[in-house]
Order: C-alpha cells, then sequence, then structure tokens
C-alpha cells in the first residue's frame, strides 16, 4: 500500500507542502486552526512522520539506549521510571533492552542500540562483565556513555552510584551493636562492583571490632528469592550457625528469613537479619526487614539529567566524572534486639 505523504495531505486540504511540513512540526508561524486542520486530515489518511529520513538530515533520533541486567527488578524498574519521566519531558525516546546478567547479551545489545544509532548510552552493567571493550565503539563515535550502579572505571565516563562500602559497613555495624558475634555475608558475583563494596564494608566492620574475618562465612550466589531457600539450608546444617546475616539483596533475605523460619528459628532473637534495596517484599515479610533504601527513582531522573544536558550542550558529561547519590541503612525488626 502506498505511503501518505505531505503532498497528499496537502491536495486535500488545499495549502502548500511547505504549510503542511511546518503544522506537523507545530511551527508557530502556522495558526492553531490551520495545524489541527492539517493534523486531523493527517489522522484520518493514516500519515506516518518518515523519522529515518528526518534523522538522516539533523543526524539526531531522540533516542537514548538503555541496557540493564533484568526488568524484573524492582530496583531497576524505578530507575528506568524516572528515566523515562526526564526523558518524556525533554522530547526523547527510549530503547530498552536487558542483558539477563551475561555479557554476551550485553555486547550483542550494545551493537543492536549502536546500529539503530542513538544518541546516548546509559549502562549497568551484566554481573559477569569483565571485559567492555564492546562499548569502545561509543568512545570512538563520540556518542555518550553513561553507567549506573553496576558500573566501570574504564574509559572517560560519568558513573552515578552509591556508596555501597559505607552502606554495607553501616549495616554490619548495626548487626555487630545488636549483639552478633558471627555475621554471615551472603553476596552476589564479585566481578560486579556493588557487591565487592558491600563485602567490601561488611569486612571493614568485622576487622575493626576485633572479629576475625571468615571466608567460610561469605557465600556468593544469584541472589534471587529461590536462592535463599538453598542459603538458609546451608546454614541450618552448619556446626555452630550464625547469629546474625547481611545479605546483598531483599529478595534473597525474604527466601532466607521463609525457611528459617519454617525451621523453627526465630529472627531476631536467633538470628538477625538484614537485607539491601529497599524492595516491596522487606516490608511485606515478617518481621519487616532491616534494608538500605536505594533511592532508584531519584537515580533514573540523576541519570537522565546528565545525559540530556550534556546532548543540548548545558554541561560536558566527561567532566561529572562519578557522582554519589545519597541512601540510608532503614532498621526494622529483623534485625532489633530488644
Amino acid at each position: 500500500m502506498k505511503e501518505v505523504t505531505i503532498y497528499d495531505i496537502a491536495r486535500e486540504t488545499g495549502v502548500s507542502p511547505a504549510t503542511v511540513s511546518r503544522a506537523l512540526k507545530n511551527n508557530p508561524a502556522i495558526s492553531d486552526k490551520v495545524k489541527r486542520k492539517i493534523k486531523e486530515k493527517a489522522e484520518s489518511m493514516g500519515y506516518r512522520t518518515n523519522t529515518f529520513a528526518s534523522n538522516l538530515r539533523t543526524k539526531r533520533t531522540d533516542t537514548l539506549g538503555i541496557i540493564v541486567p533484568r526488568l524484573d527488578s524492582n530496583f531497576m524498574s524505578t530507575v528506568l521510571a524516572g528515566i523515562e519521566k526526564v526523558a518524556n519531558e525533554n522530547g526523547y525516546n527510549l530503547i530498552i533492552t536487558q542483558s539477563f546478567e551475561s555479557q554476551k547479551k550485553e555486547v550483542s545489545n550494545s551493537v543492536t542500540l549502536f546500529n539503530s544509532r542513538v544518541d546516548g548510552l546509559i549502562v549497568s552493567l551484566s554481573s559477569d562483565s569483565t571485559d567492555i571493550s564492546h562499548f569502545k565503539r561509543y568512545i570512538d563515535k563520540h556518542i555518550p556513555l553513561l553507567f549506573f550502579d553496576r558500573v566501570c572505571n574504564r574509559f572517560d565516563c560519568a558513573n552515578v552510584v552509591i556508596d555501597n562500602t559505607k552502606l554495607g559497613y553501616e549495616t554490619t555495624m548495626h548487626l555487630i551493636a545488636q549483639g552478633c558475634t558471627r555475621i554471615l555475608h551472603v553476596t552476589g558475583n564479585q566481578n560486579c562492583n556493588v557487591y565487592t563494596e558491600r563485602h567490601n564494608g561488611y569486612k571493614t566492620a568485622l576487622l575493626e571490632n576485633n572479629f576475625q574475618y571468615d571466608p567460610s562465612l561469605v557465600i556468593e550466589t544469584g541472589l534471587k528469592i529461590d536462592d535463599g531457600s538453598d542459603i538458609a539450608n546451608k546454614i541450618l546444617e552448619m556446626v555452630i550457625m550464625p547469629d546474625g546475616l547481611f545479605i546483598a539483596n531483599d529478595a534473597c533475605a525474604a527466601g532466607v528469613m521463609s525457611v528459617l523460619k519454617a525451621k523453627g528459628i526465630k529472627i531476631p532473637e536467633d538470628i538477625a537479619i538484614a537485607g539491601f534495596n529497599n524492595d516491596p517484599i522487606s516490608r511485606l515479610v515478617e518481621p519487616p526487614l532491616t534494608t538500605v533504601n536505594y533511592p532508584g527513582y531519584d537515580m533514573g531522573e540523576m541519570v537522565a539529567k546528565l545525559m540530556i544536558n550534556h546532548l543540548k550542550g548545558i554541561s560536558d558529561l566527561n567532566m561529572t566524572n562519578r557522582i554519589i547519590m545519597k541512601a540510608d541503612l532503614l532498621i526494622r525488626d529483623s534485625s532489633v534486639r530488644k
């Protein structure tokens, strides 16, 4: 079927093709009455803007590419909501992809978005990304690149993060203050900066309080809710069970709590538990879970503003370097011993 053109609309409305073009672009020189008439006719005729041709002329797509590890994460969904709000306000569209925690898929996504000619790329790395050379094509083409949460320190790119080391330290110090002397830390892939940093904070708190750091009390896992069941069973099989747990996300912590409670373990009396991320599940479990409030929505807004301001020439993204956003320990009943 033949595509409707501005010339077809001009013929139907009795105006020039130039007027149709200006009206469809909301040019202020065209009256609202004429704009409305042309837009209504364009819609009734099934006209589609030739974005591809327009992009070739302007060398811009007004589109941002995004790569995240998973879309089924509450944290990531709130970050994306913040990005989308700012993008919409500034006339930008988003192409959102997920790596499924796979570097191979992350590479594929980066190529797809590059070929889609996105104006900028926003990335949170997959947990097993050890080689990030696939982003070099963006650097070489001067396409702005921004990392958030799971970041890299290669290239001259801006990073938006929270202080995971400090918050891992504060969470462990809180458990120590509750009288815990044998604290187990459940963490994620240590290639990933967020888990390495939380682990480092845990370790520092132990050593500052003259506790021996015991690698057997650190368990690396996928941190999904189902992984929590496996962790709980490992705890129950220990000759000497821990009296405190610092778990690097709330979903896994909820899974651990569910199994431990079913086996008669009292929380926090027998084992005090703290998670991380302030997911909705942290408020639904019983007792409510001590966690870290991770400002996902605010982080999304910050990331989008930095990228768009750079694209508009308001600020230089590469000069931003590293932004650390505020996050807080939220103390709830799962860790507080009366």
